[in-house]
């Protein structure tokens, strides 16, 4: 090569492995004419190249400004070596992987089906014409197939599977597109498809196994189909008739079903996308996406009942392509669960718990390590919002806020419902895939294995473990049983954190957290809060007028108690009283339970939608969480051009007295409102518009004392969290008039604003110097 003159070694990070970067390192050494090394190792890639000076400088150059599409480069770094020259390395090449040492690399997310691999899966002369678990390095499974890094074939659940000669030939091929390609396979080597029976015994196999499918789908049935990360339970999203069966099988009474179609053709005739939606449902984290439902759209009403917007997504797996391919027609793909319960992902459990409700199962022989549901987002008028972080997402790392200086490595481990945990190590938080809500033990379990598998391919050994204050949780109690220091995180500060890290700020802010509950630190259920927040604490300035909750937890599944509490707080016992016989026959003595102070006393801005949801007579009970809520909102957007109520808000307290400095929390109430809500609705004003005057008034209630708030306190900037700011309607509301008012708003986009994204912020705080 002639007398070198430069070698340097170069540290790249980040979510580097499994994404195709050291065939890339490669062919751009090679193409520089370098000689020398990559490798993967625990913390990343790995290179040595030795060359002429100029042509050294321009590959460091090229690893810095450029990386394969799957790639999310955090770091390149590069020292100067003494030059080795001639005869010590011949050419460059790809090196064994090196395992030693604590893991810190990421690993990669599972990705849909490229376009080149779906082209060969449609290619009748393709030896892997209809194989569907073709993939290469830009697209296929990676989280779910992985048990340790680095990230090679014998780390990952495909070292069952030897590859073929050709296969080999491919992965060995640097100018291949399944050059390194650890889940690399084709008909003759690969997985298998099997067509089971309920009870698991085998009928069918290959693409026997997909057309006995097909068939079944189209005779109406309910299947079990293995995905990537996981089971779904797929039927006819046209037929009424099998939607309604599969609700019942599933014990699922109304919670939208997820739809998947073929195309972006087949997406646009049954919602309206516009660009971000659009983006989303292509892109190669492939989530599902809620969007507005066109009228007359081809799905059976009870896919989304009550709703104006469908869940969509796009086939991601080549499996899922043929099969949603040769159905011609959109498919029901929801979580393969009993309702409430985490998806089954082993063949075994899959067999167990949903052989009794389905009529086959479409599966095959390579195994899910971990658990991993699908992905929700949310267009609202700009770029999509997250609300499930999981397949697609997770667990690609967070940078923390500029300038932070990394405290402790901790383990976040959530709050309860819409569980996640998390780690913060190093420059980066990295949070699970959804869990699920904790109350059900088999999620518990998925939990503990979350947090296992967490901490192993991040090499985590925690220091510090952050947990909710609510002592009832059992996350709460996981902690406790650690040998490990705790740091409480109150809840809400929790999700104003989550917002701040997901920004890259560290305050302070103005926060507002607007939820169903969470414990306050002063012990009672907070969720309509107004903080002054930083990563190192929180002052709580203002919140919503408390109310007792009667029954307790009976209270959030039947929203009319909760009405009656609010009416009882506005207009009185006997107002209280006519108003709750409409409801129920029980309503004296839930009347009765708010006379005597019985029931724990909230903040909870959730409760107040669940109650103005009853109120206006559309839902008095809830069969799922946030239902009451998600319903008022799609009611208030079918008002079309009638006139918006105006109804009052009332400030009390700090913020509607003169002076700079508040010595006590400013009171949000809704009381005034709640009257006029209960007077429009007696005398027949359209629910519509009672739902669209209540949000605005909502809206811009707590818009005007987060104004007040943030100028007294010299803030300009107002963070939205919290599960109630998944309302679309509601946050532009709320955005727009902070926005008119000269403020800067953080809202989420990649962390989900509900209680998916309390573990972030309860790993920021803890580990924040």
């Amino acid at each position: 090569m002639g007398r070198a003159t430069s070698r340097r070694r170069i540290r790249v990070t980040g979510t580097v492995q499994g994404v195709g970067y050291r065939p890339f390192v490669y062919r751009h050494a090679t193409e520089l004419g370098l000689v020398g090394w990559v490798r993967n190792d625990s913390h990343g890639v790995l290179v040595e190249v030795e060359g002429d000076r100029a042509s050294v400088a321009e590959l460091c150059r090229r690893l810095t400004d450029h990386s394969p599409p799957l790639a999310r480069v955090t770091d390149v770094r590069s020292t100067d070596l003494a030059t080795l020259g001639d005869g010590v390395d011949h050419g460059f090449r790809i090196e064994a992987s090196d395992g030693d040492g604590r893991p810190t690399v990421a690993v990669g997310v599972d990705t849909a089906t490229c376009a080149a691999c779906l082209a060969e899966v449609d290619d009748p002369t393709d030896r892997r014409h209809r194989y569907p678990f073709t993939n290469c390095t830009d697209c296929g499974p990676r989280y779910t197939i992985v048990r340790a890094v680095p990230y090679d074939r014998p780390t990952t659940t495909m070292a069952a599977f030897t590859m073929c000669a050709d296969c080999q030939r491919e992965y060995d091929d640097p100018s291949d597109r399944r050059f390194h390609a650890q889940p690399n396979a084709c008909p003759a080597c690969g997985p298998t498809l099997l067509w089971r029976r309920p009870d698991g015994a085998v009928l069918a196999t290959g693409d026997d196994a997909l057309t006995a499918a097909v068939a079944a789908l189209g005779e109406g049935r309910i299947l079990a189909v293995k995905g990537l990360g996981g089971y779904h339970l797929a039927a006819d999203a046209t037929s009424a008739g099998a939607v309604a069966q599969l609700r019942r099988r599933k014990a699922r009474d109304d919670k939208p079903f997820a739809v998947m179609v073929a195309d972006l053709a087949a997406a646009g005739r049954l919602c309206q996308l516009d660009g971000p939606a659009d983006a989303a449902l292509r892109s190669p984290r492939r989530p599902i996406v809620l969007a507005p439902r066109r009228p007359g759209a081809e799905v059976a009403d009870g896919v989304a009942p009550g709703l104006a917007e469908l869940g969509l997504m796009l086939a991601y797996t080549p499996l899922h392509h043929l099969l949603v391919g040769a159905s011609g027609r959109p498919l029901v793909m929801t979580s393969g669960n009993h309702s409430d319960e985490p998806i089954a992902h082993t063949d075994e459990d899959a067999v167990g718990r949903l052989g009794p409700l389905v009529d086959g199962l479409l599966t095959h022989d390579r195994d899910i390590h971990i658990r991993c549901d699908d992905s929700v987002v949310r267009g609202a008028g700009g770029p999509v919002r997250v609300l499930r972080r999981s397949r697609g997402y997770a667990p690609e790392p967070l940078a923390v806020p500029a300038g932070w200086t990394a405290g402790p490595v901790v383990l976040a481990v959530g709050a309860e419902l819409k569980s996640t945990v998390a780690v913060a190590t190093g420059g980066a938080v990295v949070a699970s895939h959804h869990l699920g809500d904790l109350e059900h033990l088999a999620t518990y379990e998925a939990f503990l294995q979350a947090v296992d598998h967490l901490c192993h391919i991040t090499g985590v050994t925690p220091e510090v473990v952050a947990h909710d204050l609510h002592p009832e949780y059992l996350s709460t109690k996981f902690a406790a049983d650690l040998d490990l220091p705790a740091r409480p995180v109150q809840h809400h500060h929790a999700h104003i954190a989550s917002c701040l890290a997901e920004h890259g700020r560290s305050g302070p802010v103005l926060g507002l957290a607007f939820d169903g509950l969470g414990m306050g630190d002063d012990g009672t259920l907070w969720g309509g809060e107004i903080l002054v927040a930083d990563l190192a604490g929180y002052e709580r300035v203002g919140h919503l007028c408390p109310v007792v909750l009667p029954g307790g937890t009976a209270a959030i599944r039947e929203p009319w108690r909760t009405a009656v509490s609010w009416v009882h707080r506005s207009l009185g016992e006997a107002t209280a009283r006519r108003v709750g016989r409409r409801f129920d026959d029980r309503a004296d003595a839930v009347v009765g339970l708010v006379e005597r102070g019985q029931g724990p006393v909230t903040t909870s801005m959730g409760r107040l939608f669940d109650a103005v949801a009853a109120l206006v007579g559309l839902r008095r009970r809830v069969s799922y969480e946030g239902q009451a809520a998600i319903e008022l909102e799609a009611l208030a957007r079918t008002i079309g051009a009638d006139p918006v109520p105006r109804y009052p808000m009332e400030i009390k307290g700090a913020a509607a007295v003169s002076g700079s400095v508040e010595q006590a929390a400013a009171v949000l109430d809704p009381g005034p409102l709640i009257a006029a809500v209960v007077a429009d609705v007696e005398q027949g004003a359209a629910p519509a518009v009672v739902a669209a005057g209540f949000h605005r008034a909502v809206g811009l209630g707590a818009a005007d004392l987060a104004v007040q708030l943030a100028g007294r306190r010299g803030l300009d900037t107002v963070a939205l969290s919290g599960g109630v700011f998944q309302n679309a309607l509601l946050g532009g509301i709320v955005a727009d008039r902070l926005r008119d008012a000269g403020l800067a708003v953080l809202v989420h986009e990649r962390v989900p604003p509900n209680d998916g994204g309390i573990s972030i912020g309860q790993a920021v705080i803890a580990a924040h110097p």
